[in-house]
């Protein structure tokens, strides 16, 4: 039921197993993995920063797809290492629709991020004589602002809609608010299930077309230049191509565990929504780490070095005390 104080509805999050039990546990496993994302996530994007010769434009987009991953996982984490240290695990009824706002906004800029870097690419590629022209810094600027900003506002819109509508029922079967927040009302809306497709549509369906649309034409291309150009687009695309079949596979999760949630069982479904947001944000810095050649090259000047450092440390005083 709903916790009423102060005149604040509280929902309760039922998408738990077995939490009084195994709290320590889930504490450690989900502070560790935080942890994880924030340092590697900013070890590249703090690369990215340093190095004049990654100041591109993908390296750019590459940096923001990676702040877009903490920012994501910050909207979730906090909350569920709260959860597992509390006796309840509670939300209030506006922090919900908050939570929501932000989870699906950076969704949303995710798939967005990635569409301006698919057509970074294909300029590059395909158009290389007219790349500098343009992808000037104008362009980034309006493709960052736009990524973040384009999403923001749809969802939005969502957001303060179902806030406002009449809460019946006062339990969430799940560890966060996502779109099963609709599932809280008295009434379920369908102008507001219309809303929530056309946002769909907009900010993942026809982004994914496009993103999909770009690669086979920077692959046609490509496979009729020559082996230079062929090595190029390989090396360049496949990182940007994994991490979009990662996290539309996640999304996929999203609309499977809303449609099905009654048919599968709880554990499972804690596992699926884990998923969503568990993996992608470690998976991202780890592809871009391995696979961007530019990358990968200053991560092991950078491990080679330190190594070097360890190793005529260790000399030194050994030849110290002999």
């Amino acid at each position: 039921h709903g916790l009423e104080h102060l005149n604040v509805t509280y929902i309760t999050l039922n998408g738990y197993v077995d939490v009084e039990k195994y709290r320590y546990f889930y504490f450690v496993i989900i502070f560790t993995i935080y942890i994880l994302i924030i340092f590697c996530n900013s070890f590249i994007v703090c690369l990215i920063v340093i190095h004049q010769s990654l100041h591109e434009p993908m390296y750019i987009f590459i940096a923001a797809l990676l702040v877009n991953s903490v920012l994501y996982s910050t909207v979730i984490y906090p909350k569920l290492l709260i959860d597992f240290l509390s006796e309840k695990q509670i939300i209030s009824h506006p922090v919900c629709h908050f939570q929501y706002f932000i989870f699906y906004s950076l969704g949303g800029s995710e798939f967005l991020l990635l569409s301006a870097m698919a057509y970074d690419r294909y300029v590059c590629i395909c158009k290389p004589l007219r790349y500098p022209t343009i992808m000037t810094k104008t362009t980034i600027c309006v493709f960052l602002v736009l990524a973040w900003l384009v999403p923001a506002s749809q969802v939005a819109g969502s957001a303060i809609l179902s806030s406002k509508r009449k809460v019946c029922h006062f339990t969430l079967e799940g560890i966060f608010c996502n779109n099963s927040v609709h599932k809280l009302h008295c009434v379920s809306s369908r102008g507001l299930s219309m809303y929530g497709v056309i946002i769909l549509l907009n900010i993942v369906f026809f982004p994914m077309f496009y993103i999909v649309f770009t690669y086979i034409k920077i692959l046609i291309i490509s496979y009729r230049s020559s082996r230079e150009v062929r090595t190029k687009a390989a090396q360049t695309c496949l990182p940007h191509l994994l991490v979009l079949v990662n996290f539309s596979l996640l999304c996929t999760y999203d609309i499977i565990i809303l449609r099905l949630e009654s048919d599968i069982p709880k554990t499972a479904r804690l596992i699926m929504t884990l998923q969503v947001v568990l993996y992608h944000p470690l998976f991202n810095p780890i592809i871009y780490g391995l696979k961007m050649k530019e990358i990968s090259k200053h991560l092991k000047r950078l491990f080679c070095r330190d190594v070097m450092t360890v190793i005529r440390t260790g000399l030194y005083k050994y030849d110290k005390y002999d």
